[in-house]
């Protein structure tokens, strides 16, 4: 009986001391670090783009004037967050819309043509502050918009690709940890997309004016944005 008394003493004794032990270690002796990802990003955009005229003029008889009318501009992107306030996004936006022209082709005549506007670009965003639900953000990007017009009255077609840059600013509401309502204005230019002999002549001969036009379009809107993954 001794014995047994003596053996369930030494018992207790060593897993008391073993639970004032783990007690005593540091957390970190005990668990594996946890390595923290930042979380990869889709965002959709959902725009109005507005009207921006253009008037490249090089003689009496060689001359363009119109405009790129506002529509509906749409896409997405996909963000990778390389620092919890700095994100690097590949998106693409689409407009379609309409442009009114005039211009010089033997007589001053007039077109509306189709214009689709495609943009393939790469930016970079920065978001201030560290409020659970608003986030505000600026950013930069880059890249190269893709131009097709269309004459309707003749059938003819042409399109260019050309570098392309823009700038945004927005606000994030963070609905649920994962979820946000996004909101936002921009600018997005094309470099000497116009011009050049991507204007057709409604009587089947091509004209064009002899130099280039930028174009800018301003716009405003907002989207959804999804965190997947991260910490």
């Amino acid at each position: 009986m001794k014995n047994l008394i003596a053996f369930l003493f030494f018992i207790t004794a060593g897993i008391s001391y073993s639970q004032v032990a783990s007690q005593a270690l540091p957390q970190n002796t005990l668990q594996a670090p946890v390595k923290k990802t930042l979380p990869i990003r889709i965002n959709l955009y959902a725009n109005y783009a507005f009207d921006d005229k253009f008037d490249m003029y090089y003689s009496n008889t060689d001359y363009l004037n119109g405009k790129i009318e506002g529509g509906f501009q749409w896409g997405g992107g996909l963000e990778y967050m390389i620092h919890i306030q700095q994100g690097i996004e590949l998106s693409y936006l689409r407009l379609d819309t309409e442009a009114p022209i005039t211009y010089y082709d033997l007589i001053e005549k007039k077109a509306t043509l189709d214009v689709a506007s495609n943009y393939l670009m790469l930016g970079s965003t920065r978001y201030f502050g560290s409020h659970p639900v608003f986030e505000p953000y600026t950013g930069l990007q880059v890249g190269m918009g893709i131009i097709n017009f269309t004459n309707p009255e003749n059938g003819k077609s042409d399109g260019d690709v050309k570098f392309s840059w823009g700038l945004k600013a927005g606000l994030n509401i963070w609905a649920t940890p994962k979820v946000a309502v996004v909101l936002q204005a921009g600018l997005l230019s094309v470099v000497q997309a116009l011009g050049g002999g991507v204007y057709f002549g409604t009587g089947g001969i091509s004209t064009g004016v002899s130099s280039y036009s930028s174009f800018y379009q301003f716009n405003i809107g907002g989207g959804l944005a999804f965190k997947l993954g991260g910490l």
